[in-house]
């Protein structure tokens, strides 16, 4: 029987010209699997958007398609490695944890992972909106692609997005029995294994299920405590129904759960402070001196109904319900020492209910969605300031209420054989509700984290507020295809992203903080090639962007012996962005190809509006700010040689990937500030004739690199001259044994 589901779930992607741009490495999607396994040897990107196989050369939109089985099959720990593929993307690990996600692309994002703030790279788990980065650090597990939007989003589904969004594909059940086992076994006592099951129940019904358990010793050590230091202890499980009594009838349930007991991590000194040797840098960048504690836990949840129902030939009926939520405790040393000189205990908490309805319309010249959207979340936390030197704490708490309602519509028309316009256009109100509470005490920690003898002292802030905020975004392209395998586009996008209130602001240092921040709008433009050449043996998709930033959300947290640490959230004004994205994919047979990808943005503010020096009237600093987490250049090359070995195909895959110096934050910080670097990866798989066994070697970071991937800088005796710095993964080597049944 064939499915709606996938058919239908690409109507937007070619019918509307919000697809997948030829990546790197191409992958075949919505296509039967023989058909699939045709287009990935040929390199090109087929889907059966309009109920007819094409070549996604036609769509007009830049984005990156990475298939879930590549990622496995090099190594990648989690989805934090796209970054090392697609080109001007910064994916990494948020500073002072395990799984909280930091996005940016061509410029745009949201370092601050506190609650109440809106990412400005949106994260989807199939087509459900995940609002908070908590726990959004996904393994490849049970994935079948990874899609990368950059740009602004949201004419065509979903939540509005301001600078892209990355798309975390599960894998359709289908009606046939299926299992499989991987296991994986790693430098420093890595352990990863994996299991899924799909049982088709009668012609109409399946059921899968997938569990996976990943153990990993630290790569350093926590020498106050004697704990691991960057270890890894997660557990998550999916299951899910698909139910399609008729070709024109698909319902999906799903729920996940992401359970993460890794030690906290705490980063490293970079400084030393006096002759004091616990304030000394360690010998290895991966261990701490943190006397804060080990104990760390994340959870997250979640459930999801998808429904599709075709009300006739040209038009159907989608209907997206979800829920999810998710919980923190951790703590932070930010000093690095087994003195509380600068430490913060933590929690956080979020829920939130999504609704979406669209109609997809599927005509001869004319195809598109009308939809809409509510979001209702509540997100939560409260962290202690510590300040031993001082024997005081500032408890910071507070929580956020948010309702988002949006309708959309985007719509493609042939004007001929050669000629397409796409026009779409997104209504969204935000309603927000935000509470701060900030009080400070004398005594180590508050009575919310544990001190009921902490001596209350003045009350900082103790508000709420709320606000309304909406905006029209429109949408449009126009693409010229000469010949089935060249096509050229122009489009232009506005994006959005709410304002909102700052949950660490201090009302007696800043008491404008009541009032909230400014929503941020950015207006992109593009101009885009894709093309097929020499004899289809080379793809070349190309893409240049201009985009006009303005109001954009920043924070800025500083020293303040009155009150710990200060904060404050600037719209700091105007930017321009510029730049371009090359893919290229080269096939010339089926034993060998090779890519290269090249991104370059160049991020520069027009205006930066903030106070200097405890001053009443902002000053324009824009001369010495820099856009945080946008490395001027990235770069990836890598090569596949195949050949059949002992009745399989044994495949070799080196690769390298450079980024350009990236500053930290807006404010240049030499010490924490990240020179430009190279990491080397090779990966060496054994596939046997019918694909049942893989057995594998992935080696990351062959050189063994050390790169910051964030860091805190709290300069200052008071503070412990508190400059700390995270690191990306040392060198590994894992093998891998898999097996289908």
């Amino acid at each position: 029987m064939k499915r709606l589901y996938p058919s239908v779930r690409t109507i937007l992607t070619a019918g509307a010209a919000l697809s997948a741009l030829a990546s790197v490495p191409a992958m075949a999607q919505d296509a039967p699997a023989d058909e699939a396994a045709e287009a990935q040897d040929s390199g090109e990107i087929v889907v059966t958007a309009r109920r007819r196989e094409e070549s996604l050369i036609d769509v007009p939109i830049s984005m990156s398609v990475v298939s879930g089985d590549s990622l496995v099959k090099s190594g990648a720990a989690d989805i934090t490695a796209l970054q090392d593929k697609t080109p001007n993307l910064t994916l990494q690990v948020a500073r002072g944890s395990n799984s909280t996600l930091i996005a940016f692309s061509r410029g745009v994002g949201q370092q601050d992972p506190l609650w109440g703030f809106e990412p400005g790279v949106a994260l989807y788990i199939d087509d459900v909106y995940v609002a908070r980065p908590q726990g959004a650090v996904l393994d490849i597990f049970d994935v079948e692609r990874v899609e990368v939007l950059r740009g602004p989003q949201g004419t065509l589904y979903g939540r509005n997005t301001i600078g892209g969004a990355v798309k975390y594909v599960t894998r359709r059940l289908g009606n046939d029995f299926k299992a499989s086992f991987r296991g994986s076994y790693g430098s420093y006592n890595q352990i990863d294994l994996l299991g899924q099951v799909v049982v088709p129940v009668g012609d109409t019904l399946s059921l899968g299920a997938a569990v996976a358990q990943y153990w990993r010793d630290g790569y350093g050590t926590n020498l106050t405590t004697g704990a691991e230091h960057y270890n890894k202890d997660v557990l998550a499980a999916r299951v899910s129904a698909e139910f399609s009594p008729t070709d024109t009838i698909f319902f999906r349930v799903a729920g996940d759960r992401v359970l993460d007991r890794s030690n906290p991590r705490h980063g490293t000194r970079l400084l030393p402070n006096g002759t004091d040797p616990i304030y000394a840098p360690t010998a290895s960048v991966y261990d701490t001196r943190a006397g804060i504690g080990d104990e760390n836990r994340v959870e997250t949840r979640g459930v999801s109904i998808t429904g599709e129902i075709g009300l006739s030939d040209a038009l159907t009926f989608k209907t997206i319900t979800a829920w999810r939520d998710g919980n923190t405790d951790t703590v932070i040393d930010f000093d690095n020492t087994r003195l509380p000189t600068l430490d913060v205990p933590a929690e956080y908490s979020d829920r939130q209910f999504t609704q979406e309805l669209q109609l997809l319309y599927e005509g001869e010249a004319l195809q598109g969605v009308f939809g809409v959207y509510y979001l209702n979340g509540r997100a939560s936390g409260a962290f202690d300031t510590v300040l031993g030197l001082l024997n005081t704490t500032t408890l910071t708490s507070g929580e956020v209420f948010t309702k988002s309602y949006a309708a959309f519509g985007d719509f493609s028309f042939d004007l001929s054989d050669q000629f397409k316009i796409s026009a779409g256009l997104r209504y969204t109100r935000d309603e927000k509700t935000g509470t701060v509470f900030r009080r400070n005490y004398t005594g180590i920690r508050s009575p919310r984290f544990g001190n009921t003898t902490a001596v209350p002292g003045l009350i900082r802030s103790d508000y709420t507020n709320s606000r309304d905020f909406e905006k029209l975004t429109p949408r449009i392209s126009l693409s010229y295809q000469p010949h089935a395998d060249l096509n050229f586009y122009a489009s232009y996008g506005k994006g959005y992203k709410s304002g909102g209130f700052d949950m660490r602001g201090d009302a007696i240092l800043t008491p404008t903080t009541v009032n909230g921040y400014e929503p941020e709008t950015i207006d992109s433009y593009e101009l885009g090639m894709k093309g097929a050449f020499l004899d289809r043996t080379l793809f070349v998709n190309a893409a240049g962007f201009f985009s006009t930033y303005k109001d954009q959300q920043v924070t800025i947290q500083v020293p303040s012996l009155a009150g710990g640490i200060a904060s404050f959230v600037d719209n700091a004004g105007k930017g321009e962005i510029y730049g371009f994205e090359l893919e290229t994919r080269m096939v010339p047979s089926r034993h060998f190809q090779a890519s290269v990808v090249v991104g370059y943005t160049n991020a520069d503010y027009k205006e930066f509006l903030t106070f200097i020096g405890g001053g009443t009237t902002p000053v324009d600093v824009s001369n010495a700010r820099d856009f945080q987490n946008t490395p001027e250049w990235t770069a990836n090359a890598s090569f596949t040689w195949s050949n059949d070995v002992a009745g399989g195909v044994l495949a070799f895959t080196p690769a390298v990937s450079l980024r350009s110096d990236t500053q930290m934050f807006e404010l240049a910080t030499p010490a924490l500030d990240q020179d430009g670097y190279a990491l080397v990866d090779a990966s060496l798989n054994w596939t046997s004739g019918d694909g049942r066994y893989r057995i594998g070697v992935a080696a990351r970071n062959l050189t063994d690199a050390r790169y910051r991937v964030g860091g805190y800088n709290f300069p200052g005796a008071t503070f412990g001259n508190s400059i700390i710095g995270y690191y990306g993964p040392p060198r590994t080597v894992t093998g891998t044994f898999e097996i289908k049944f």
